[in-house]
């Protein structure tokens, strides 16, 4: 049966959120932790990192696929749809006015008052979000060598699917170690474990090189490739774009997706919805259209798909050794980002006390992190008139 009043749970709140979550992808997964574990309580602390972990295997925008995989835990199916739809279509809508604007006015969108205030208090979230994931990730000496391994292995530029891979058989490794020491132990035959298809996204990379015309069916398989291929933050987005619209198809300047990547980062919502904005110069509203559906299409699909095979895993002690491991990598992930976050956001002892006086009132007030957003952005709306 349809459960109405969780489907307008998750859209209400997804909507929220996607007028509200700035600071990229570690942000929004904060702040979704904080509504979802701490507020609501809909999902254990074990739950959200299962989730979490799973979510950073799967390539596509990060932020986007844990709304649509928290959606679908709490509403099923319809919410899938309403939740992941919710919290991309505020940031969809904002950056299309401002692709309308660029177009028609030819000038770029200056938001650094606005981040100014945001910023120090998405770094708050962050890192009470990390406290207290990590908690609960990262036990014993084990675990935390291994975290110490990942954020150094991030550090020297492994790739991210590749240190979650790898932490997670490590993750597997030491449990078949703990094995190898119990007599007449008979777990072995758990050791198979099912085979995990969404770790090989769809061969779409022969898109053709010799097409010049952004013709819509050609902008739609490219951001599809770029949406299914896509691991890591969101920032990596950048990468894909440049290769492919500005150095092999010539679509694009550089100052035009330089332009659009701004956007995106002062404009709340997934950093990927600025294939809105870059479709939109290269077709129109038409092309705003199916740029968009081809970023995101992926990652509905993708989750989708794993939803009715991770309960199955989840009874593997195998994929639990594996899962563990994970998480463990993507904290590891998420602390390096964050480190490098705050190194650019807390530039000031303005912005360091921002940040000091946000974590305070998150821990000893348990203030809703909206508040703290909404006041973020009155202290850069204030900041020319400060004495300061």
């Amino acid at each position: 049966m349809v459960q109405w009043n969780r489907i307008q749970e998750v859209s209400q709140l997804f909507l929220r959120l996607g007028f509200t979550a700035f600071g990229g992808p570690v942000a929004h997964i904060a702040m979704m932790h904080d509504e979802i574990v701490k507020q609501r309580q809909w999902l254990t602390e074990q739950e959200f990192l299962d989730i979490l972990g799973t979510t950073n295997l799967i390539p596509g925008p990060n932020s986007t696929e844990m709304a649509i995989h928290l959606s679908y835990k709490r509403a099923g199916w319809l919410g899938l749809l309403f939740g992941g739809l919710s919290f991309t279509a505020p940031a969809v809508g904002l950056i299309l006015v401002c692709a309308w604007a660029y177009q028609n006015f030819g000038g770029s969108p200056q938001g650094e008052w606005l981040l100014y205030g945001v910023k120090p208090v998405a770094i708050a979230l962050i890192a009470q979000a990390l406290w207290k994931l990590g908690k609960k990730a990262i036990k014993g000496k084990f675990a935390v060598g291994l975290a110490v391994l990942n954020v150094v292995l991030s550090l020297v530029g492994l790739h991210e699917l590749l240190l979650l891979v790898m932490s997670g058989g490590i993750g597997l490794l030491k449990k078949a170690g703990k094995n190898l020491f119990k007599s007449g132990s008979n777990q072995n035959k758990n050791l198979a474990i099912a085979p995990l298809p969404f770790l090989m996204p769809m061969n779409l990379a022969t898109v053709s090189a010799t097409t010049t015309t952004a013709s819509l069916p050609w902008v739609f398989l490219t951001f599809l490739k770029v949406g299914a291929v896509m691991y890591g933050s969101g920032y990596v987005l950048l990468a894909f774009l440049r290769a492919d619209l500005v150095e092999r198809l010539g679509w694009l300047t550089d100052q035009q997706l330089l332009d659009a990547i701004a956007i995106g980062q002062i404009t709340p919502g997934p950093l990927s919805s600025t294939a809105t904005f870059i479709g939109f110069l290269l077709g129109g509203f038409g092309g705003a259209g199916v740029a968009t559906l081809g970023m995101f299409l992926p990652s509905f699909l993708f989750v989708a798909a794993l939803n009715p095979i991770l309960p199955k895993l989840n009874k593997s002690q195998w994929f639990r050794a594996f899962l563990d491991g994970v998480n463990v990598g993507a904290l590891s992930l998420m602390t390096v980002v964050t480190v490098f976050l705050a190194e650019s956001s807390l530039v000031d002892p303005l912005t360091v006390g921002v940040a000091i006086a946000a974590l305070f009132l998150l821990i000893q007030y348990k203030v809703n992190s909206l508040w703290l957003v909404l006041g973020g952005m009155a202290i850069g709306l204030l900041l020319p008139f400060l004495p300061i």
